[in-house]
């Protein structure tokens, strides 16, 4: 049975992922939160609402690394980058979910995959992995005659912006394409931009109450508009896909891996 290990185990993220792994058959074996939390000491099952598991929440992974198999990490860029090089020295299996990772941090992640086994996506959900599949189809079939535009909307509490997710879709089209997308990206459009050029790809970020996560990818032509769109209602659909991945790299060797590959898509 594989024991998984939360990071941002007290927040929002981290106690829907506490059902997830229950749910799964899974093990919650550990809990980690940054030093100085309010409810480091506590139980974890009592701070997610699904009664006592005999979990202590602590700061320290290093002080339960003979606890866990696999940590799920969905915090910020910075604390990703401690935990990836700390599981990487004890030889533990990661998923990751955070997005936002600056070029060295990313640059640091895929160096430890070279020793452990990493799981990293912007985003877990089965139907977000899905969209990425169609996006790739319809900017296949489409070419070069659409001008295409990518809008995302998340909750007023998100630091980064485009989502991970919102760059993802980009790659996924400028790959289809056969373009470079840090050549071709647009963020936004403010005063007298001039007439569009054709094979950029623009992004577009509303920060906004309690959204969960909406994208929006419109494929625009001469006299039709083509528009793929995925709305995530829960928390809950990435969890679960990130507990499904951390059951899958439980037992898989060194390698950089994402959702496709735990999917058996690649």
């Amino acid at each position: 049975m594989t024991r998984i290990a939360i990071c941002g185990a007290a927040g929002r993220m981290g106690k829907t992922l506490v059902d997830s792994v229950i749910a799964s058959g899974a093990t919650v074996a550990a809990g980690i939160e940054r030093p100085g939390h309010p409810q480091l000491g506590s139980d974890l099952g009592e701070i997610a609402g699904v009664g006592a598991l005999g979990v202590v929440l602590v700061d320290n992974i290093t002080a339960v690394a003979d606890e866990f198999d696999v940590l799920v990490d969905f915090t910020i860029a910075d604390a990703t980058e401690l935990n990836v090089a700390t599981c990487r020295k004890l030889g533990k299996q990661m998923v990751i979910g955070t997005t936002g990772l600056s070029a060295a941090q990313t640059l640091a992640l895929h160096a430890a995959a070279s020793d452990i086994g990493v799981v990293f996506a912007p985003n877990f959900s089965i139907g977000v992995n899905a969209t990425f599949k169609l996006l790739e189809v319809a900017a296949s079939i489409l070419g070069d005659s659409a001008d295409i535009e990518i809008a995302e909307t998340h909750h007023r509490h998100k630091v980064d912006a485009p989502s991970g997710t919102a760059v993802r879709m980009g790659e996924v089209i400028a790959d289809a394409l056969g373009r470079d997308l840090d050549a071709v990206a647009v963020y936004g459009r403010e005063g007298l931009t001039g007439e569009r050029d054709r094979p950029t790809i623009g992004f577009h970020s509303l920060r906004a109450g309690d959204v969960v996560g909406e994208h929006t990818v419109t494929f625009a032509g001469a006299g039709e508009r083509l528009e793929i769109t995925h709305r995530a209602h829960s928390r809950s659909n990435f969890a679960e896909g990130a507990v499904r991945s951390a059951i899958w790299v439980a037992d898989k060797g060194a390698g950089l891996y994402n959702v496709a590959d735990v999917l058996g898509l690649s």
